[in-house]
């Protein structure tokens, strides 16, 4: 595979703690380049250095060139050379794993809630403030009378970044022969739509989940799509506090996982990776996804006309991912009823399949499955037809609302 590369170029810094320096090559000269605003900047930065690190097709690095033209130093001479990689590019979640948990961030000993004027993040998005996000998904379902469509997209309103969690596992529990245990705590993430939380699990201390190594941890949330900002400045946290329950009070509970961890637009899009965070007494991980050019997905399942009692498991696909299934239901099923609601990311022009293993007491299950196109507007409504009941599937589409936070 080759990549292209700058000779002798200065190292990136990932961290949001500080603002970013300018690179070098940017620097003033005697012939300078078109004044720009600010944001214009920021964006033209983040697209060439992704170009540089080589994350971006051949067809994208078509405006690098020009932001390439429009910066370096006439009188300075750059050498782009072109690099060979001689290991296979296979993509799996297990290359892009990272243990990244930023500093000052636990909740254990307050830390977190510290330097509040000091980290930029903290500040940026208000992590002192424990409230849950106030959006609602589905904002914008409805078209309005100021859309536009060109081959059938809308020009108002436009798919953007999201981050889909695929996954939270128990992946190892210290000591390894400590059988079950009894989890609680929470999993949630914080944006630039609105940094309050928006939790993904939140399990009570009064109702811990038993979980043996690795369990998969039910993920109740997100409330709404998460979405991560195409511009550098614009930041996604996902924020965690965990704990095995093993007394009468809280303070002798023991932390599996702790802290926070911080998401831009920086690194890989469109392939899994995971949150590795091990702890003192266990590991959990986190398997996620940046989605580029994505809508936000609500899957409303009813069950109906119950003849006689099931179980039920129901498993999503999202925008290509063939390995990474997002289970979204596992239990019986006795009687009418509908299932929680939940919200997915969908790349723009791609499918969502929804994968309905239903199964008698005891019996072998048969698979049921529908597929649902993205779309920005609209809902659409799937019936499936079983020998236990009737299952009624609603997706309703909707881009993600962009407002201006204080």
């Amino acid at each position: 595979m080759r990549r292209l590369s700058i000779a002798s170029r200065p190292q990136l810094s990932s961290s949001m703690a500080y603002p970013r320096r300018a690179l070098p090559f940017l620097a003033a000269s005697s012939n300078p380049p078109v004044p720009r605003s600010p944001h214009q900047c920021r964006r033209d930065m983040a697209v060439l250095s992704r170009s540089l690190r080589g994350d971006e097709s051949p067809r994208k690095r078509r405006r690098w060139r020009r932001i390439w033209n429009r910066y370096v130093i006439p009188d300075r001479p750059t050498e782009i050379v072109a690099v060979e990689d001689d290991e296979e590019d296979t993509h799996r979640h297990d290359e892009y794993a990272t243990n990244s948990i930023e500093e000052s961030s636990s909740h254990r000993d307050g830390s977190i809630y510290t330097g509040l004027g000091y980290f930029y993040w903290k500040k940026y998005l208000h992590v002192a403030d424990r409230g849950e996000t106030r959006l609602e998904p589905m904002m914008f379902t409805d078209p309005t009378p100021d859309c536009g469509r060109y081959i059938g997209d809308c020009w108002r309103h436009r798919p953007t970044g999201m981050l889909q969690i695929f996954s939270i596992q128990v992946a190892k529990l210290i000591p390894q022969d400590a059988g079950s245990a009894e989890l609680y705590g929470y999993v949630a993430t914080r944006d630039n739509l609105d940094p309050l939380l928006n939790y993904v699990v939140n399990i009570s201390r009064d109702d811990p989940l038993v979980v043996e190594q690795g369990s998969l941890v039910p993920m109740t949330g997100p409330k709404r799509g998460i979405e991560v900002g195409i511009d550098c400045m614009e930041i996604t946290l996902v924020e965690y506090d965990m704990r095995i329950k093993v007394g009468q009070h809280e303070k002798d509970d023991l932390q599996i996982l702790d802290g926070a961890s911080m998401l831009g637009n920086q690194g890989s899009w469109g392939w899994p990776f995971k949150l590795d965070t091990p702890g003192d007494f266990g590991t959990i991980d986190l398997t996620l996804s940046r989605v580029r050019s994505a809508v936000e997905a609500t899957v409303e399942v009813a069950i109906l006309q119950v003849q006689s009692s099931f179980n039920l498991s129901l498993v999503c696909l999202t925008s290509g991912f063939k390995d990474e299934e997002i289970v979204l239901f596992d239990g019986a099923i006795a009687e009418s009823r509908g299932l929680k609601r939940s919200v997915v990311a969908v790349a723009s022009h791609s499918y969502m399949d929804l994968k309905f293993n239903v199964a008698g007491l005891p019996s072998t299950p048969d698979q049921h499955c529908c597929s649902f196109k993205a779309e920005i507007h609209g809902h659409v409504t799937q019936h499936i037809k079983t020998e236990f009941a009737l299952i009624s599937v609603k997706v309703t589409w909707s881009t993600l609302q962009h407002t201006t936070m204080a």
